[in-house]
């Protein structure tokens, strides 16, 4: 899997809601491990486990989960010795009364979540350590019954606090006059009463402490100097008891480790499974089929991140055909569409239900590609197209029957003549391979490519061409358009520059493309010098000029342009004229000609620049020059001469100028 196509999709997203409904650290940690599995029996597994927790979550329950608070550095130091104080035994307690919830809690569901409940059976809540710990602790503090000797010298402190109580209540009667405030309180933990300074000699005792300004001086009386000390003492044998029985509460724990590590990664997993379940819940997430076969078939999907109120998607692959070229105009939904395709892939090999219909089925991808978004990189100093040839080399370099390859606007970036044609190859090529692929596009090219071959299907992006609003629904059969002039015309822009753009639309459709295919791969000179035709590098517009297609179609009729001699010249075939467009047998692709067939029949034609001769034989014509040219006086020159030539020429013919020459070189043939 490729963590690259994780981001661009947004699958870090869905994690980090589903780390978010976690509620302790291990279920946390393996919220935040969770990768996408090809491995069907874990996938199984996982979703049976997802959707029980849905349907738990969905009668209303409370699920008893733990926090673990304060467990995993208790459960590290366990086993090695060490005497625990009563907080950190305090919370041992609390987990395991937690454990014991979760243990009946479960028990009483296996009929809604026989999976999940059962797991609750390897859960040990330790009564034998949980009855200690009630008995020993509580509020954070260890209570008499903890040890007959901790209950005898709690006795003896109390009885002792209550003598240095009376003394000293007798000394602020006795030593009235001296003090300075008529109350007792405390310093280094002896009892004292506070005195004027200069009174102190009034009162026989030791000075524990004074004032911030010296004027007042806390003074134990010496009356009750013995009994502090014994006090002292007795707080000293308080400790004592207090180490023996935290130690052996300590050493309990010790004893059930295995059981104790064992509930956390039981509890860890039941707040990871009760997490994917919320999660799923809060997208309306369903469980759906999974297939041997590498297919997708989403039924009323909907991305999980854009809420109930998108446009649910419907679409297939693997079924019956491997490629889906999307089209139509642009936030239309096209990008949504394929995010949603992957995503709710990713999400499935991840055991998380999916938002959309039962019936939707998903095979399950060794790999997942996605080219969406320009993957521009300042540091990298990667462009638009350079990101996208990235990608591509991923795909080329892992592209299966079990793949899955998701590009958003292809032939992006870069000229549009050769990104077509490159784009055009890669989809030739995974096609062979017999790779999932959904892509978008806005060149005619593309979707002609896919009307016309096997496996292959065009889908559109409804669009309303009355409100000129998306729709954001997908419809299969049909490539769709991008709408742009439409769209302009709401925007504002001016309406001649709208219809002249739409005359040079037509123009370039009915001719730049076709000459394109025999020039040198540059502007054909038409009269608006910035209009770059783009590369149709298997079909014209016109229904004349087809392509073979795939082979083993079953759906689409088989075309081809080879033909034996006796179909190439038929009895009265109409000569070939200088400007047709005519289709060439050995090459497989058009050319313009240069100049007419020779008493051998041997005719030159003009191909990306270079001039070949061919037998008149090898030749068929897809479109005479009528329908090629606006009109009968075209200056064919703008076919077959350089532009420096044609700027010569054109200053020629104002006047002389001297030393001004046009240079031509004599044919060379191939």
């Amino acid at each position: 899997m490729n963590e690259a196509t994780w981001k661009r999709l947004e699958y870090d997203k869905i994690k980090a809601k589903l780390v978010d409904y976690t509620v302790s650290p291990g279920g946390r940690m393996l919220a935040e491990k969770l990768e996408p599995s090809d491995r069907r029996n874990r996938v199984t597994a996982w979703l049976t486990e997802t959707q029980e927790a849905s349907d738990l979550l969905a009668t209303g329950a409370s699920v008893p989960l733990s926090a673990m608070e304060g467990i995993d550095p208790f459960l590290a130091l366990l086993g090695k010795g060490r005497v625990y104080n009563e907080t950190e035994l305090e919370q041992l307690l609390i987990w395991l009364v937690s454990i014991a919830q979760m243990k009946r809690y479960m028990d009483s569901k296996r009929q809604t979540a026989p999976t999940i409940a059962s797991y609750a059976d390897s859960m040990r809540d330790c009564p034998e350590l949980r009855s200690e710990l009630e008995r020993c602790i509580r509020f954070g503090r260890l209570t008499d019954q903890a040890s007959p000797g901790l209950a005898s010298v709690r006795r003896q402190i109390i009885a002792v606090e209550d003598k240095i109580e009376r003394k000293l209540q007798g000394a602020l009667s006795k030593y009235k006059s001296a003090l300075q405030e008529s109350f007792i309180s405390k310093r280094s933990g002896r009892s004292v009463i506070a005195i004027k300074r200069e009174l102190r000699k009034q009162v026989p005792g030791t000075v524990w402490d004074e004032s911030a300004s010296g004027q007042t001086l806390y003074v134990e009386p010496i009356d009750v100097a013995g009994l502090q000390s014994e006090l002292q003492s007795w707080a000293a044998e308080e400790e004592r008891e207090r180490t023996v029985i935290l130690s052996g509460l300590s050493d309990l724990a010790d004893a059930h480790v295995q059981q104790l590590k064992g509930n956390r990664e039981a509890m860890a997993t039941f707040d990871f499974i009760m997490a994917r379940g919320k999660l799923s819940r809060s997208y309306d997430g369903r469980k759906t089929t999974l297939s041997d076969n590498p297919v997708i078939r989403l039924v009323e999907a909907r991305h999980p991140l854009l809420g109930s109120n998108v446009e649910p998607l419907t679409v297939e692959l693997g079924l019956r055909w491997k490629q889906l070229i999307i089209t139509g105009p642009n936030t239309g939904g096209k990008t949504v569409a394929l995010k949603t395709i992957g995503l709710l892939a990713v999400m499935v090999q991840s055991g998380l239900l999916a938002p959309a219909g039962e019936n939707s089925r998903f095979g399950l991808f060794e790999g997942i590609i996605a080219d969406v978004g320009d993957g521009q990189s300042v540091e990298q100093s990667l462009s638009t197209f350079s990101s996208h040839l990235a990608v591509l080399k991923q795909m080329l370099d892992s592209a299966g029957e079990r793949s899955l390859l998701l590009l958003d606007e292809m032939a992006a970036g870069t000229d549009p003549s050769e990104g077509i044609a490159l784009s055009i190859a890669v989809l030739e090529e995974l096609l062979k391979r017999k790779s999932l692929v959904a892509a978008t596009t806005h060149f005619n090219e593309i979707k002609t490519f896919a009307s016309r071959t096997a496996g292959c299907m065009n889908a559109k992006m409804a669009f309303d061409a009355e409100t000129l609003r998306p729709l954001y629904r997908l419809e299969l059969g049909e490539a769709g358009d991008s709408h742009a002039f439409a769209i302009a015309r709401r925007c504002g822009l001016p309406e001649h520059v709208l219809q002249r753009a739409e005359q040079l639309t037509v123009s370039r459709s009915s001719t730049a493309d076709i000459l394109a295919l025999a020039a040198d791969g540059v502007s054909t000179g038409t009269t608006q010098p910035s209009l770059q035709p783009e590369l149709k590098p298997y079909f014209s517009l016109e229904e004349e000029l087809s392509a073979p297609s795939l082979e083993g179609s079953e759906t689409k009729e088989e075309t081809t342009h080879e033909a034996t001699e006796a179909e190439a010249v038929p009895p009265k075939k109409k000569e070939l004229e200088v400007g047709d467009a005519v289709w060439i047998y050995p090459l497989k692709r058009i050319g313009i000609v240069y100049r007419s067939a020779d008493a051998r029949g041997e005719v030159i034609v003009q191909v990306q620049g270079e001039k070949m001769k061919f037998n008149r034989k090898r030749l068929k014509l897809s479109i005479p020059k009528e329908k090629l040219y606006p009109g009968e006086d075209y200056d064919m020159d703008i076919v077959f001469d350089t532009k420096e030539n044609r700027k010569i020429r054109k200053q020629l013919r104002r006047k002389h100028v001297e030393g001004l020459k046009i240079e031509t070189k004599g044919e060379d043939l191939k």
